[in-house]
């Protein structure tokens, strides 16, 4: 397979308003996909994406090199393990395998082959019926999703009430975000809902506006990504 490139630069600050990409086809043609990031082959390489299962939509069994992460948008996701409503984070390790489909159809945020170690644990978390936990920043709450020593990356959902009230954060790590719900901008510009955004080590960000928004974010997760 051809070895492609999407979003691999690193040390760039890099952005992605998902809502202007156009569906792909994946080879099943079955499941459609909207490609944030890439680096290495078409098919086997690292990727970050929208995946969207149509009605009754299916994928062969098939393990997970370096781990999977999904989280639930829309709809209900399965496999053998159980069914998996919106709302489900899910992390499947190195030498997890499965035979997933969609009896009504899904909308997921995917990452690939981003979490090497034999040790991850396997994650299934139905977010919606956990506690939002409050921040030491006011007008700030958020859910964990994944820590497990000695890996670096960590995840959580965070809820910002404000966005323009919360002053700026910073990432000496780096960081990844994807709005799940609402919006906020910056002085670079403007991130509707599913729009994704990776931040180098050493940035930071002074989110603006007045409506509530809802985020995945990912830090120190840069070791394990491929540079292009």
């Amino acid at each position: 397979m051809t070895a492609s490139v999407l979003n691999g630069d690193l040390s760039r600050r890099t952005t992605v308003d998902s809502s202007v990409l156009k569906w792909e086809e994946s080879p099943g043609g079955e499941v459609l996909r909207k490609r944030l990031h890439r680096v290495g082959p078409a098919e086997s390489g690292q990727v970050t994406s929208l995946v969207r299962y149509k009605p009754g939509s299916k994928f062969p069994a098939h393990g997970h090199p370096d781990g999977e992460e999904i989280l639930v948008l829309d709809g209900v996701f399965s496999d053998e393990h159980g069914d998996w409503p919106a709302g489900t984070y899910l992390l499947n390790p190195a030498g997890f395998n499965h035979a997933p489909f969609s009896r009504d159809g899904c909308l997921l945020f995917v990452k690939l082959r981003q979490f090497p170690g034999a040790t991850r644990k396997h994650i299934a978390l139905n977010t919606e019926e956990t506690e939002w936990r409050s921040s030491v920043r006011p007008g700030v709450s958020w859910k964990k999703l994944y820590a497990q020593e000695p890996f670096t990356d960590h995840m959580r959902l965070e809820r910002w009430e404000t966005p323009g009230d919360i002053g700026t954060l910073n990432f000496p790590q780096g960081a990844e975000l994807f709005v799940l719900r609402g919006s906020f901008s910056d002085e670079h510009g403007s991130y509707p809902a599913h729009g994704w955004l990776r931040l180098p080590p050493g940035s930071s960000l002074s989110p603006e506006g007045s409506d509530p928004c809802e985020l995945y974010i990912k830090e120190g997760g840069f070791p394990y990504l491929k540079e292009a």
